[in-house]
């Protein structure tokens, strides 16, 4: 799953560095370059896997121009979704075909010194794959839900930032959501998956009283489907992660 792991790490660096520097060309930029170092870390350096890097910063480069254009106006946010899932679903389907031994190199040496047991004991491509997906908790997430809001209708790119946008109405939703990502991810890895029911819980009951508050009364069914439909979809993108790690 190394190369899965290059793919989703050259994805979250993609989106956290757009977070930050509002352009179109650097955060893919920065996010290929970030796939490129990792695979050098890690030793991959076999003619496979040196092929397979140039697919993902093509997938990388592909999934931030689309993305860009997707939450444009009149733009087609379903685009970003396919390229992603079909990065995704060719890495995992291509990855048997990895040179062996695999992982290894800087980072295989490293964890062969580090004192803590779970690290020491981990292989170098499960520990990549983990970090990968929890860089993918942090900011694609955010990325994946806004994207599916706006393909169903439930948002308009037109209304992002605006008092129309329900995101401005609900706030913290894009704290939130990494936060209780993260949460679900690292239960799910613990064994503990039936807690992570508890996170869910907690959130409804924590934003019912805003969904029935009197003065939202007038949007009420908007600003539900919009919690409804960016819950469920935040949930699933830990729950796919842990099913990517079975």
């Amino acid at each position: 799953m190394t190369w899965l792991a290059l793919l989703l790490t050259g994805v979250a660096v993609t989106d956290l560095t757009h977070s930050v520097v509002q352009r179109h060309v650097v955060p893919q930029c920065v996010g290929a370059f970030a796939a490129v170092v990792l695979a050098l870390v890690a030793g991959l350096t076999s003619a496979r896997d040196i092929a397979a890097l140039v697919l993902v910063v093509l997938a990388t480069v592909a999934w931030g121009t689309s993305v860009s254009r997707g939450f444009a106006r009149g733009g087609r946010p379903w685009v970003p979704l396919a390229v992603l899932g079909g990065a995704v679903a060719g890495a995992v389907v291509l990855s048997p075909l990895a040179a062996a031994p695999g992982a290894g190199g800087p980072l295989g040496r490293w964890l062969d010194t580090v004192p803590w047991p779970l690290l020491h004991d981990a292989a170098p491509e499960r520990v990549l794959l983990v970090a990968a997906l929890a860089l993918v908790q942090l900011s694609t997430g955010n990325v994946v839900v806004r994207l599916v809001l706006t393909a169903t209708g439930t948002v308009l790119p037109a209304q992002h930032g605006t008092a129309g946008d329900p995101e401005t109405r609900l706030k913290g939703g894009r704290l939130l959501g990494p936060m209780e990502r993260l949460v679900i991810l690292g239960l799910g890895l613990a064994g503990e998956l039936t807690a992570a029911g508890i996170v869910i819980a907690a959130k409804g009951l924590l934003r019912f009283p805003e969904l029935q508050s009197k003065g939202e009364q007038e949007r009420i069914h908007q600003l539900t489907e919009y919690f409804l439909v960016g819950s469920f979809v935040s949930w699933l993108v830990p729950l796919t992660s842990l099913l990517l790690l079975s």
